[in-house]
């Protein structure tokens, strides 16, 4: 074989590799509740010289429940996802109890939670989560499609 021909083959393994490691497993997390099931986003205090509205805030505990059954012994990385939506964009910084990582993420990313082998048939943790949004907020109601993906080593 050619130096060039290695290097081609070389690239196409990288590729295949990355393939893999951009294709995360949806995890079912149906059994993870909020307390208190809904939240109403409340305006955040003006600040000392400020003339408008800085955004809203509301705090929600979430118990996490995510099943893991298909994935226990295998190593990897689980991520919190917040899609982008239509509405403004939320910000969502949490604490937990120590299973699952504290973190912050805002629509349209994702932030890591866990890595290392998945210990049983379902992960458990309690988030206390700060959600906040610009002033721009137009909803009464909106649902928040969080949810997590798992990427394998």
């Amino acid at each position: 074989m050619t130096r060039c021909t290695h290097l081609l083959v070389a690239m196409g393994c990288a590729l295949l590799v990355a393939t893999a490691w951009a294709n995360p497993h949806r995890l079912d997390d149906s059994l993870s509740h909020t307390v208190p099931p809904n939240v109403e986003m409340q305006w955040l205090p003006l600040k000392s010289g400020q003339s408008f509205a800085g955004g809203m805030e509301a705090w929600v505990r979430v118990n996490v429940r995510i099943d893991t059954r298909n994935w226990v012994g295998r190593s990897g990385r689980i991520y919190m996802v917040l899609p982008r939506d239509q509405a403004s964009n939320i910000e969502a910084v949490w604490t937990t109890q120590g299973r699952l990582q504290a973190g912050r993420l805002v629509s349209g990313e994702r932030a890591l939670v866990f890595v290392g082998t998945v210990p049983g048939t379902t992960l458990e943790d309690q988030m206390q989560v700060r959600l906040r949004s610009n002033a721009d907020w137009s909803s009464n109601s909106r649902r928040l499609d969080f949810h997590f993906e798992l990427e394998i080593d």
